[in-house]
């Protein structure tokens, strides 16, 4: 886990799908893959190219590196393997086996039928979403929304942010929520409207300035937690004016990471959220 993290902290990841797929990208480094002959549309031919492999030096890198994937990055940098990258394009259903993959497993059944209206094909058992737990306590988060705005700019799709909001009760303590889906229909409305593809995706702070525009009021101080470097960097562009809080609470390496949230920019370290209440001035 320490390892994904790090590799996370590099930057540049819009999601974890992306996060994914560059760890592939780096694991199939020491892979010795014969040439599929060619590429079902489906992303089928994954199959094929996986029967086609000799990993015995991957196995033999991945029994003496205690971080793989830090060493491989190091080594490759953010390589392109193309047996990789031939399933990770399009979307869910229709070739982008990596993506459907993890969504399979992360949603469950019941959310991957709602969210993507097909039959799961990898993944039958319950999914991790329904392991999650509350970073922040609900008494706390009350006690912020009585005297601030609050609001969620997040790089989930709107079926993930809205399942733990359900969940846990916690829609009632914010204002607005901005999701990946928001960033996707604006950038389809600028390439409709000038035929230019752009990524809204942090850093990009397309997410953080649309909730101020959305509520509509003037404010004296606007901060944004974020654990990823990328999200500092999104507070500082903003037009609104954010403070970025760096937030290690949950990392694996939380002085690695606060050095990479202080040089993204951040404003503020949080090692606790029971500390915000004296950053929301």
């Amino acid at each position: 886990m320490t390892d994904l993290a790090s590799l996370k902290q590099t930057g540049g990841l819009n999601n974890d799908w992306d996060l994914t797929a560059l760890a592939l990208h780096l694991l199939f480094a020491p892979v010795k893959a014969n040439a599929v002959p060619s590429s079902a549309p489906d992303g089928s031919s994954y199959e094929e190219t996986i029967r086609r492999c000799d990993v015995s030096d991957l196995a033999l890198f991945l029994n003496i590196s205690a971080r793989p994937l830090t060493e491989l990055l190091e080594q490759h940098g953010r390589r392109n393997e193309s047996s990789v990258a031939r399933c990770y394009r399009d979307d869910v259903g229709a070739g982008n086996v990596i993506k459907q993959i993890f969504q399979e497993i992360y949603l469950g059944p019941s959310l991957f039928r709602k969210h993507y209206g097909q039959e799961p094909r990898f993944w039958t058992k319950e999914g991790l979403i329904h392991r999650e737990t509350l970073l922040i306590d609900s008494p706390l988060l009350a006690a912020l929304s009585r005297d601030h705005l609050l609001a969620i700019a997040t790089g989930r799709p709107k079926v993930e942010a809205d399942f733990p909001l359900d969940r846990f009760d916690l829609r009632k303590y914010f204002q607005t929520v901005i999701t990946l889906d928001d960033s996707i229909m604006e950038e389809e409305r600028i390439f409709y409207e000038s035929g230019t593809r752009v990524s809204l995706m942090k850093p990009d702070p397309y997410m953080l300035d649309r909730i101020a525009s959305l509520i509509g009021k003037l404010f004296n101080d606007c901060y944004y937690l974020g654990d990823m470097p990328d999200d500092m960097q999104a507070a500082r562009a903003s037009k609104t004016g954010y403070k970025g809080v760096g937030v290690t609470v949950s990392s694996t390496e939380p002085e690695a990471l606060r050095r990479d949230l202080l040089r993204a920019g951040a404003d503020h370290i949080i090692t606790d959220y029971s500390t915000l209440p004296g950053i929301f001035v």
